[in-house]
């Protein structure tokens, strides 16, 4: 094996036939790898081995536990932090100490159930499934207990109430009794049960004063953040599409054109293509729609500079940084909108409640969390997009900003750029309400394949001739009036959402 160790991966498992034995060896004497815990290897001869074992929890969990279920404290919490228990359901008990990382494993319902698939072979479990193990009970609730304290499951459940309202919640119910019933929580259903109906008025008794639920330090949205792994366990679990466009000056300057063109237009704000040409390329403003226009501009200058769409948050902090910066550019003509400023009122649109203000910080944080587990650019990109669409943090240009936040990763990693045509706007909104309301993230994810495609089968290297081939396939078109995407080389074939 001639390999180096800046080639080898983080983690190298033993291998049980000889070859593979042959190998790990051979890499040991050479000190490309050493040994960080039984039959456990690391190319990485820098960081801490707490670190290393630390960052690779799942896929460390996942080799040892293969079909294990992340439950009880670490699904309602959504991870565990360093120092902390990481709890599964398996097919039996045990307790694993790891440098950097303990494994409690509980015995009891490995029925998937009620579960999502999560990180390579393991799963983790649903929403209504984390309520239910988190009130089975326990002999003394501490932090390192395996299930949450009584008074945080009735938080999630108003939190819940609060943004999804009676409906949802009696629909929440429904699901858990189903979900009791297959796995043998009855008992657990009959207290959740009981709790619901002290938040809807329907029994005497009153739930207890809720406490919030913390993210390095922060209260976050534990029903986004669900909503959030379910995606994550798609993009972890889905293979990918590659498709890779260096972007020269002239594409440069076509594609980020109708990248803000279609961007606008699908919020509303739009243009004609050709007054949009205009205005962004003459810097002509339209006298009677000043404020519009300037959104396109603003849009343009932010998607055509290279530089800045290179720019990704490394740290939860550089996130929330980055998205008030754009954001403060985006919406610097509409004042009234706060540019740069995160709302301070819930925001709403249609039958969809976004994330409280008190809530934004944390669930981003949160978000931030799960995606630097990601590597792969596509998965990058539509987790992060889904993640700002999800929480809503400004008043305004939030769908704008996260199309932004989503092709920044694809530029950064040369990597076609996705654009939302209008014609293809609909079936934008249904997969995003699809995964918000039901965690199904499939439709999402080729969703946004499908309008990559798309975008890598046109010429941009000239502006006449992208426009005539996005014309072709009605690129511009409106949805409600009956106009279907059509695919290159692909005359009668459309793009559904199904």
């Amino acid at each position: 094996m001639n390999k180096s160790s800046s080639e080898l991966p983080e983690i190298i498992f033993s291998a049980s036939e000889n070859r593979g034995s042959r190998q790990i060896s051979q890499l040991l004497r050479q000190k490309y790898i050493h040994k960080i815990a039984p039959k456990i290897y690391t190319s990485n001869l820098k960081d801490s081995v707490e670190e290393i074992i630390y960052r690779n929890r799942y896929l460390i969990t996942s080799h040892l536990f293969p079909g294990a279920i992340i439950s009880h404290r670490t699904a309602f919490e959504g991870d565990v932090k360093p120092g902390e228990i990481l709890f599964l359901t398996y097919h039996h008990r045990h307790k694993v100490s790891l440098p950097g990382l303990a494994i409690q494993l509980t015995s009891g319902f490995t029925a998937k159930e009620g579960t999502n698939p999560f990180i390579e072979t393991l799963y983790i479990s649903g929403y209504e499934r984390i309520l239910l193990e988190n009130l089975q009970p326990t002999r003394k609730r501490t932090a390192a207990s395996k299930t949450v304290e009584r008074e945080a499951v009735e938080q999630r459940l108003e939190t819940f109430y609060r943004i999804r309202g009676e409906k949802e919640l009696n629909r929440l119910r429904e699901q858990a009794k189903a979900i009791a019933g297959a796995i043998g929580m009855n008992k657990e259903y009959g207290k959740l049960d009981k709790i619901i109906a002290a938040i809807l008025g329907t029994s005497p008794n009153q739930a207890s004063n809720p406490t919030p639920i913390f993210v390095k330090g922060l209260p976050y949205d534990s029903y986004r953040v669900e909503r959030f792994m379910s995606l994550h366990a798609v993009l972890r679990t889905t293979v990918l599409p590659v498709r890779q466009l260096i972007e020269t000056e002239e594409v440069l300057k076509n594609i980020a054109f109708f990248e803000a063109y279609f961007s606008n237009h699908i919020e509303g704000t739009g243009f004609e293509p050709d007054e949009a040409a205009d205005i962004v390329f003459e810097n002509r403003p339209l006298a009677h729609r000043q404020k519009d226009s300037h959104d396109i501009i603003a849009t343009h200058s932010i998607v055509s500079n290279f530089v800045e769409m290179q720019s990704l948050p490394d740290s939860p902090e550089a996130f929330e940084a980055l998205l008030k910066k754009r954001h403060a550019l985006l919406l610097a003509a509409r004042e009234d909108k706060r540019p740069g400023e995160f709302q301070e009122i819930v925001n709403q649109t249609s039958n969809t409640v976004f994330v409280s203000p008190e809530l934004v910080r944390g669930t981003l944080a949160k978000g931030f969390d799960l995606y630097r587990l990601l590597d792969n650019p596509f998965a990058r990109a539509a987790f992060i997009m889904f993640v700002v669409t999800e929480i809503h943090p400004f008043l305004d240009g939030n769908g704008r900003l996260a199309r932004i936040m989503m092709n920044a990763e694809l530029v950064h990693a040369e990597q076609c750029r996705i654009i939302i045509p209008s014609v293809f706007h609909e079936d934008c909104l249904l997969t995003l309400r699809r995964l918000s309301r039901e965690g199904d993230a499939k439709p999402y994810v080729n969703m946004l394949d499908k309008a990559q495609a798309l975008v890598s089968k046109i010429d941009f290297s000239n502006y006449e001739t992208a426009m005539k081939m996005l014309s072709a396939y009605n690129a511009f078109a409106k949805h409600n009036e009956g106009g279907l995407l059509k695919m290159p080389n692909e005359s009668s074939s459309v793009l559904p959402m199904k």
